[in-house]
């Protein structure tokens, strides 16, 4: 008897898996998900770093922001680009992928994220001032972008900040 009773109830389950399950019946299934974007800092940066110009830091840029950066790299021909410019670096407590995400913003768009050494770097020298969370800027450069092959190359994004402590 118990027996008859688990085949009963598997099939019972089975059943209802197979009625209730979207993706069984070819019912497309939208994700509910917003993606997410930090807003660029409205405040002016609490302090500016400085590496006598070494450009030192790099700049995590996906693809996402490669366009961003061409439009403000600017017209540079067949060659790459190489923008002077100042970046807002600010920490990004929410971020739902990386509670210790600094994003960098250039001209009040975002370019990318600091590699995460660079980002807990960074948080340390604003705590140890008593600006946790602030946003701070620094001199960068956008890079890149150059034809090679018939092809243009990425562009990247440098920053003038003193490296990892």
């Amino acid at each position: 008897m118990p027996v008859l009773l688990l085949v009963v109830a598997f099939c019972i389950a089975y059943f209802l898996y197979k009625s209730k399950n979207p993706l069984k019946r070819g019912v497309a299934v939208k994700p509910t998900f917003a993606p997410y974007v930090l807003a660029a800092p409205n405040a002016a940066p609490a302090c500016h770093w400085g590496d006598g110009g070494r450009y030192g830091v790099e700049v995590v840029v996906e693809s996402a922001f490669q366009g961003a950066i061409r439009e403000l790299a600017g017209a540079h021909g067949d060659s790459a680009a190489a923008v002077k410019t100042v970046a807002i670096m600010l920490p990004d407590d929410l971020n739902p992928y990386d509670g210790k995400a600094v994003a960098v913003f250039v001209e009040g768009r975002m370019v990318g994220y600091l590699a995460l050494e660079d980002a807990l770097d960074l948080r340390g020298k604003l705590g140890r001032k008593g600006l946790p969370g602030a946003p701070s800027s620094c001199d960068a450069m956008l890079r890149g972008g150059g034809l090679w092959q018939g092809k243009r190359l990425a562009y990247n994004v440098v920053l003038d900040i003193p490296p990892v402590d």
